[in-house]
């Protein structure tokens, strides 16, 4: 049993890809649930659009076999997702400490899409 639940997991890491971004959506949920209402449909409905779509695209990739087209895009939508962080950050809706752990997450998912890019460069 043991055995076949490790088959099913990707090789290249992508599952702990997914993982990471499932631990940073439900961490952006409860961050903008202390946005201020009149932010609730356009910022924080924008993050959420974005981190659902780095996830959406994190599958997406993993299914592809020609995954390079797919792995830029999630690098945009990741660099999409920090602007909005920074841009929240400086309208004071979110706190320093819940963005620098919200950028923390976002930045390791960076660095994994990357390796994840360079092995599929080789």
């Amino acid at each position: 049993m043991e055995q076949r639940q490790n088959q099913s997991r990707p090789k290249d890491g992508t599952f702990i890809l997914a993982q990471k971004c499932e631990d940073m959506i439900f961490y952006g949920y409860k961050a903008l649930q202390q946005f201020p209402k009149s932010e609730k449909h356009t910022l924080a409905a924008e993050m959420k659009r974005s981190m659902l779509n780095i996830q959406r695209l994190i599958i997406t990739a993993n299914l592809r076999y020609y995954k390079k087209n797919t792995l830029e895009e999630l690098d945009v939508e990741k660099a999409v997702l920090m602007f909005y962080l920074r841009l929240a950050r400086r309208l004071g809706f979110l706190p320093f400490k819940k963005y620098e752990i919200w950028a923390g997450m976002l930045e390791e998912i960076g660095r994994l899409i990357g390796g994840w890019f360079r092995s599929i460069k080789k």
